[in-house]
């Protein structure tokens, strides 16, 4: 039996992004105040604390920081495809962001390796941002 992937709370907040990315894009946003970037969405500007913030799309290219192997998910949906890929990726922008990479074997993930987001027919199977290895 196969389960639905539980989904984002969408808010007025977050609205916005998660629209992107059923399309395949991703948005980060961005503080017209003190010109940081920053990854999750929210009304506020973590670093200064201005309401002038605004979202900006970005290639969704990056580099694995850091990734964990999950084997026993606490959501049913996932059971069917361990050992899963989280990982900690670095976005160009300087932001890091948590997300899963697919269509990597496992024994071949290392920190470092370059990915890209999913394809924008593949993001309409994934509720948040989903990365895949980037090729040569």
């Amino acid at each position: 039996m196969m389960h639905a992937y539980p989904q984002p709370r969408e808010d007025r907040d977050n609205r916005e992004f998660l629209a992107a990315w059923r399309q395949g894009r991703l948005l980060v946003q961005l503080c017209g105040s003190c010109g940081r970037s920053f990854f999750y969405p929210r009304p506020l500007c973590p670093h200064c604390w201005s309401e002038d913030v605004r979202f900006e799309e970005i290639d969704g290219r990056g580099e694995v920081v850091s990734f964990s192997l999950v084997h026993r998910p606490n959501q049913p949906a996932f059971l069917g495809e361990v050992p899963i890929v989280l990982a900690e990726i670095r976005l160009p922008t300087d932001i890091t962001l948590i997300a899963r990479i697919v269509g990597a074997r496992p024994d071949a993930m290392r920190t470092g390796l370059a990915v890209e987001l999913v394809s924008a027919s593949e993001a309409a199977r994934y509720p948040l941002p989903t990365f895949r290895l980037r090729a040569g």
